[in-house]
């Protein structure tokens, strides 16, 4: 009884605010999907959705439900299984209806089209039919009566307490223009979309193998530096070899069990590291050693690759 009369509250506060627009992107590269066909003119909203743009292309840095306040309209946008959700409402638009809204797009979009077909379109708007939903929806949200009987708030009012929406500030907004920002790390811990998927068993086992790796190069350079203490005519930098091997392995095996701005290149780094160095002892290994060494690198780099933050559609590119 008392989340009815709150709804009609929400309702009622709404009848002078409004859903204006709505998007769909891709998260992995912000490829626009959908979106709600828009006629407005005015110059306040133009370059709020200007700023949708860009924040669209940068989705996978942020939490997965996040509110921008730009003056007169907000920005609301939720990211789930690789696909972002955006819309602009007036500022007075209540908070919970306006992932109400959201919430019924991912509902209908996940239903609608497969994933595999979502990670195959190539161009932007190739999903433009949903367009019909979406304005469908809008004018649900925009109609107080018709939206009253159809929707129950309990839930999102309940999730929207305990997990309310990050509020971009001006340090985000310099990300969205192209500015370099060291900022994203702030989020990790915050959001969904930090946390990485659950470890499989090749990951386990490769983690094991570059364990053994790291362990078996730090073993060779004690023995290394003990050579040199006996022996002036030893080379040191064996000994920095066979150090920087450990370190690179077990710096893949960090990469593999935490999130990282840049991860994926970090972890090729770290594979060619692992490449160089054993490069760099082919004297004083064979060339089934060096294989092992330089097979397990790779595995392991490409068990970082697989290992994608939840909500985070694949990232093939380094």
């Amino acid at each position: 009884m008392q989340e009815d009369k709150r709804l009609q509250r929400d309702c009622q506060s709404c009848k002078m605010s409004m859903v204006l627009f709505a998007s769909v992107v891709r998260v992995g590269d912000g490829l626009p999907l959908s979106a709600s066909t828009d006629y407005e003119q005015d110059k306040e909203l133009q370059e709020t959705k200007r700023l949708l743009k860009g924040l669209s292309k940068k989705l996978g840095q942020f939490p997965d439900r996040c509110t921008l306040r730009t003056g007169p309209y907000n920005i609301n946008f939720t990211s789930s299984l690789g696909v972002g959700y955006l819309m602009v409402c007036t500022a007075s638009y209540p908070n919970v209806l306006a992932f109400c809204f959201l919430d019924e797009l991912q509902k209908e979009f996940i239903v609608t089209y497969d994933t595999k077909r979502i990670e195959s379109a190539m161009r932007p708007y190739s999903f433009i039919e949903f367009d019909t939903f979406i304005q469908k929806t809008k004018q649900r949200y925009n109609n107080p009566r018709s939206l009253s009987t159809k929707i129950n708030l309990a839930d999102m009012q309940t999730e929207i307490k305990l997990r309310p929406p990050y509020q971009l500030s001006p340090e985000d907004l310099r990300a969205i223009n192209g500015f370099s920002v060291h900022a994203p790390s702030k989020y990790k811990g915050i959001a969904p979309t930090q946390m990485l998927e659950p470890v499989t068993l090749p990951g386990i086992v490769s983690c094991v193998l570059s364990i053994l790796c790291g362990g078996l190069n730090l073993l060779r350079g004690v023995h290394a530096i003990e050579s040199i203490l006996q022996n002036d005519d030893e080379d040191f930098n064996y000994v920095i070899a066979f150090f920087l091997g450990t370190a690179a392995c077990l710096y893949q095996c960090y990469l593999f069990a935490y999130f990282s701005v840049w991860r994926n290149s970090k972890s090729f780094l770290a594979f060619a590291l692992i490449c160089l160095s054993n490069m760099y002892l082919y004297e004083l290994r064979n060339i089934w050693q060096i294989l092992f060494h330089v097979a397990v690198g790779a595995f392991m780099t490409l068990q970082i690759r697989l290992r994608q933050p939840l909500g985070k559609a694949p990232d093939y590119n380094v």
